[in-house]
């Protein structure tokens, strides 16, 4: 299925979870914040929450610096 990632087309399986994506995506070992269709999803959640086509997914990790 095809859904937005950070404002770009991506495909996933049918099944995936953010907490799934995040891992595909390389953020899994990252301190994120993710919007779900312009809802922000709890880190608890991540697993439990699966994506349907067309979903809208943001991003947000912080970068530290001095």
């Amino acid at each position: 299925m095809q859904i937005l990632l950070n404002g770009h087309p991506h495909q996933c399986a049918e099944d995936t979870t953010l907490a799934e994506l995040l891992d595909q995506a390389g953020y899994a070992q990252r301190r994120v914040a993710v919007e779900l269709n312009r809802e922000i999803i709890p880190r608890s959640r991540h697993a439990q929450t699966a994506l349907a086509p067309n979903d809208q997914v943001e991003i947000v990790h912080a970068i530290g610096g001095g």
